[in-house]
């Protein structure tokens, strides 16, 4: 049996709008068998997921799957909705301390907002992230969208959604941390 990489994300990881294996994970799937790395890519992402929705889906698909390495990539639906950060964070440090519990290694993946909920309301998002990886010493991805997120032709027609092109770039900038961790996995 392989070891496992579970993905947990929202619609950036689901795919949403793009054509069926076509997204980062279905690319991630592809990377790993092209490194001859014995790994399942599961993505367990949902489009329109939150952290608080994440945070209670996780353990019955930790049982399922049974992962050597956890992608978390959440949060970005809850500024979207304007939920109180403090949440958001209690949130993403127990899908961590799950994750681990379980005996996955985690790699944290963060966003940026536009400035819509104001600039301290941004910048307290933006730093969650950091402060989480910090706290549960694991490695973090700053930003899913880094090089490109203000390339309006990389992105679906709704502005939010990065394109098919995109999803390249968005392999490559989580490969930068989860590379390294799934070297010491087997």
């Amino acid at each position: 049996m392989k070891p496992t990489i579970l993905v947990f994300g929202d619609s950036l990881s689901a795919g949403y709008g793009l054509p069926q294996g076509r997204g980062w994970v279905d690319l991630l799937r592809r990377r790993v068998a092209e490194n001859g790395q014995a790994f399942e890519v599961i993505n367990a992402s949902v489009s329109g997921e939150t952290t608080l929705g994440g945070r209670n889906r996780l353990p019955a698909a930790l049982a399922r799957y049974r992962p050597r390495a956890l992608v978390i990539q959440l949060g970005a639906n809850d500024a979207l909705r304007g939920q109180p950060l403090e949440r958001m964070r209690e949130n993403l440090i127990a899908m961590v301390k799950a994750g681990r519990a379980a005996d996955a290694r985690v790699l944290l993946v963060g966003m940026q907002i536009p400035p819509n909920y104001g600039q301290q309301y941004t910048r307290k998002f933006q730093a969650a992230y950091a402060e989480v990886a910090r706290a549960e010493n694991v490695p973090l991805v700053p930003f899913l969208l880094e090089g490109f997120a203000d390339r309006r032709a990389l992105f679906q027609g709704d502005g939010i959604h990065p394109a098919v092109e995109a999803q390249p770039a968005m392999l490559d900038t989580v490969w930068t941390r989860l590379g390294p961790m799934l070297a010491g996995l087997r």
